[in-house]
């Protein structure tokens, strides 16, 4: 079971507080920030980055009953009325059986280990010991909105911009500048700054309690550690997560070369603009060929091959190794392609997996800039989820796109001397790596040759004519996406939505069971040809049903009391000690966590689309987006389904609840 990114609705409204560095407080341009001419600064806030961590709550073990009923009412839609009861007596073994065992010793466990959850730890190892490739397998995207002034989304002048705006982030955060983040669930009466001072007053062990009391609820930073200068690296059984805080270089990848050059100076201050335009503009006129053998195919392979090729590749030269660390301890990588997409599904292809040359995906994130000034952000999974890279993403959007540091009149350094300062990264490789790199690129090219993309921007129906009946966005996209897969197969099946448990500390993310007896009941309505005619009445209760039911769920995983963590955890435990599980052995176990229909929605501005892979070779993987104008689906899958067909039930779904919508919005 693959966790997808996608922050939920909890993170997309979480406010975007500012902070502040001891005895550096001063007012910035928006209303509650800090005023600061600092060029070296996102802003200077009022509350330490990480003020509230200390005193976040943890996330708390779910009730073993409460965990088995929901895992039964989620198998419901699924299964007949015969292989209900049957799960339901082996569910009921396990309760009143070995499961209690098995809770007892993992409340114990929580107890002891209260610098973290529950989860933490073999959340990591699930992805750090997963052998498969990390590209399609975990690696998302997310494409940025365009520069609203079409003459700074050049590549050149986008990629400088971007780029200094990204390292004023890193310094924001690296020097605890960055405020934290936090989910106001009343911003008239907590976003402001009464809110920040008392706060800030409060020692770090009680300031979680004060912020409390403001309706206000800080959310988990712990992720933001490993935004920059990280990545992660093959190991034998375990990759291993590394981060270099001291590093001041950035990867420049083109052409499946490596440029890396700095971005702070000796006093940790940023690289004139001028001088970073001359550097991007010496790279992109570099006339360096693309290599024969491009070890970065290296990063799309299987973990055990990349593992037994990065030993090789140090064994074959002493000096390799120093420049995979250069690589690894780079700020990020900043990407340039030279090729630009033209249409959403070229766009998907592109900053989903790409050419697999141009690109690390073992770094924390990769910003992509095509010939064309399309950006976008290819971020490796295990270290973390939406948190931290939704952050990045607004926040960078936002200062490049204001702030524009360079402008297409801007002329580069005469004095940067790009090419002393501009490394080119060469390796020398033995004939094995040359073998694996070119069994890498077959294998990589088999694979993403396959992957099949298809983009729906349906302008019918917005955000506002759901809110307007009283609906949730979110569960009507559910719902659509029920609907079509019901309209294609005639059945339900296992689905994962993903919602982000960042309130607690070191929360990650818990799984909404989309597909419910409400989903159901509305498929059967509008699909099923029982020669009765449904009322409109019926149809709108149905829907508002599936919200009451959707909302729930969803209130119920934000606040870590979904089940499949909670299972997850006890049936590694119940491994450990060698036990034999009915409940996790069962076909109804592993059918509900065969994902066919893996979802995650990212809506906000600064988004243009997402995506990543189906996580099965028989499910889909459904991107989608509720905006003012309108509602999207990015699908994609594999050659055992179609996502052109997938995309055309959606549309017709859409077309169904549009009906019943406006009818309710009048």
């Amino acid at each position: 079971m693959i966790v997808r990114l996608l922050p939920n609705r909890l993170l997309q409204s979480a406010s975007r507080s500012q902070t502040a560095r001891k005895g550096q407080d001063r007012f910035f341009q928006t209303s509650w920030y800090l005023s600061s001419s600092d060029h070296e600064y996102l802003h200077k806030t009022k509350i330490p980055t990480y003020h509230f961590q200390q005193s976040l709550p943890r996330l708390p073990v779910p009730d073993l009953e409460k965990s088995c009923q929901r895992y039964l009412k989620s198998q419901l839609p699924l299964l007949s009325d015969k292989e209900y009861q049957e799960v339901q007596k082996v569910v009921e073994e396990f309760q009143n059986g070995k499961g209690q065992e098995l809770q007892k010793e993992l409340v114990e466990t929580d107890k002891i280990n209260k610098h973290t959850n529950y989860v933490s730890d073999l959340w990591f190892d699930m992805y750090l010991k997963d052998r498969r490739p990390v590209v399609l397998t975990h690696n998302p995207f997310i494409t940025f909105a365009p520069d609203p002034r079409p003459e700074y989304s050049t590549q050149l002048i986008r990629s400088v911009n971007m780029l200094i705006s990204s390292v004023r982030m890193m310094k924001t955060l690296r020097d605890e500048q960055l405020e934290p983040e936090v989910f106001h669930l009343n911003p008239s009466k907590s976003n402001n700054d009464t809110f920040r001072l008392v706060t800030r007053l409060l020692p770090p062990s009680l300031s979680w309690y004060g912020a409390y009391l403001f309706k206000a609820f800080p959310l988990d930073m712990s992720q933001y550690k490993r935004l920059f200068n990280s990545c992660r690296i093959p190991r034998p059984e375990k990759d291993e997560l590394f981060t270099d805080k001291n590093a001041k270089h950035i990867l420049i990848m083109r052409k499946g070369n490596f440029y890396v050059f700095d971005m702070l100076d000796r006093d940790g201050n940023i690289t004139p603009e001028s001088e970073v335009l001359s550097h991007l503009k010496f790279i992109l006129e570099d006339t360096t060929p693309a290599p024969e053998f491009p070890i970065s195919v290296l990063t799309t392979e299987n973990r055990d091959v990349w593992t037994r090729a990065r030993v090789q590749l140090i064994n074959a030269d002493s000096r390799n190794e120093n420049k995979l660390r250069v690589i690894e301890s780079a700020m990020f990588a900043l990407c340039l392609d030279d090729f630009e997409p033209k249409d959403p599904n070229e766009i998907s292809h592109n900053f989903l997996h790409g050419d697999g040359i141009n690109r690390w995906f073992d770094k924390s994130f990769q910003l992509i800039i095509t010939k064309g000034g399309t950006a976008s952000v290819n971020f490796e999974h295990s270290w973390g989820d939406g948190v931290a890279v939704l952050r990045y993403f607004k926040e960078v959007f936002t200062d490049s796109t204001k702030k524009h540091w360079v402008n297409p009149d801007t002329k580069p350094s005469t004095n940067a001397s790009s090419e002393r300062k501009v490394q080119r990264l060469d390796f020398k490789l033995d004939p094995f790596i040359k073998e694996t790199i070119v069994k890498a690129k077959q294998r990589f090219e088999s694979v993403t040759s396959s992957v099949d993309l298809h983009h729906l921007q349906y302008v019918k129906l917005n955000r506002n004519d759901i809110k307007k009946a009283k609906l949730s966005p979110d569960s009507v996209m559910q719902l659509a996406i029920q609907l079509a897969h019901y309209r294609m197969y005639g059945k339900n099946v296992g689905t994962y939505e993903s919602c982000s448990t960042s309130a607690y500390k070191h929360g990650r993310t818990e799984t909404v069971r989309s597909c419910t007896s409400a989903t159901n009941q509305m498929c059967q309505l509008l699909l099923e040809k029982s020669g009765k005619q449904t009322s409109k009445d019926e149809l709108m209760k149905g829907l508002q049903d599936c919200t009451a039911v959707h909302n729930q769920l969803t209130k119920e995983a934000a606040m870590g009391q979904g089940f499949d963590r909670h299972l997850f955890c006890l049936k590694n435990l119940g491994e450990q000690k060698g036990l034999t599980l009915p409940i996790f052995t069962h076909p109804s176990y592993t059918n509900i966590n065969h994902i066919i229909l893996s979802t995650s929605t990212l809506t906000d501005p600064s988004v243009s689309i997402g995506g990543f892979a189906a996580v099965t070779p028989d499910g889909f993987g459904i991107a989608y987006g509720v905006d003012n104008k309108y509602l999207g689906f990015n699908v994609s899958t594999y050659p055992q389904r179609s996502a052109k067909d997938f995309i055309a039930a959606c549309e017709k779904s859409l077309d169904q609840l549009h009906v019943i919508i406006k009818a309710m919005g009048n």
